[in-house]
């Protein structure tokens, strides 16, 4: 009997044992705000007053200034992550980042995260826009991100369709179609970004593929 209750015994601790590790490894699998966990590219949005210059002294790269009220252009190129023009409070910022499906396939390379944060009330809307070199018509994303700051934690959501991707209906048969940035059948690609006094949206770029829909 005693030999009986010395394995049952080896047998919980061991189950138990099982029970706390794979609950450390969910934990470490997520971050608790809806962001995957693992290393990241951060970029700030950042909005200011019209009647407040924006500070640029001791900028690291990863934040853009755009006005608090009103609307800005991020002019997107291809390349490593980089900010080139923090300063989107007059008109337009540029911001680089890599071609997200060089396939065109659907399944990103890396994947956006966004969260708004600051004071609660503020909303932004952002689309992804770019122009047809056959006739220099602009077009703009069916999609856009709409992002509010609601009272509480703020938690991310995946917005890769929203920010890599314009859906539009580009050859006039009407069916919309799914075009990723740097696609060459479209260019000079940017975030067209609407601010309603969103204080600070909050981009997470990582590593980790999405498959997004064709339509």
């Amino acid at each position: 009997m005693k030999g009986s209750r010395k394995k049952l015994m080896l047998v919980g601790l061991l189950s138990a044992a099982l029970t706390l590790s794979a609950a450390g490894v969910t934990g470490a699998e997520s971050t608790g705000n809806g962001a995957p966990s693992g290393a990241h590219y951060n970029l700030n949005i950042i909005g200011v007053s019209h009647d407040k210059n924006a500070d640029m002294t001791n900028n690291d790269g990863r934040r853009i200034f755009v006005p608090l009220e009103g609307s800005s252009r991020i002019l997107l190129s291809q390349g490593d992550y980089q900010v080139l023009d923090a300063n989107g409070t007059d008109g337009s910022a540029a911001f680089r980042l890599p071609n997200p499906d060089p396939d065109g396939d659907g399944t990103t390379s890396y994947s956006v995260y966004a969260r708004a944060l600051g004071k609660s009330g503020g909303s932004s809307e952002m689309t992804t826009c770019a122009t047809d070199p056959s006739t220099d018509e602009l077009y703009c994303s069916l999609y856009s991100l709409v992002s509010v700051r609601d009272k509480g934690k703020s938690s991310f959501d995946n917005v890769t369709k929203e920010l890599l991707y314009i859906y539009v209906d580009l050859d006039g048969d009407g069916v919309t179609e799914r075009y990723p940035l740097f696609d060459d059948r479209l260019e000079n690609y940017f975030w067209q970004y609407d601010n309603k006094g969103l204080k600070v949206l909050q981009l997470r770029f990582y590593e980790q593929p999405t498959k997004v829909p064709a339509q």
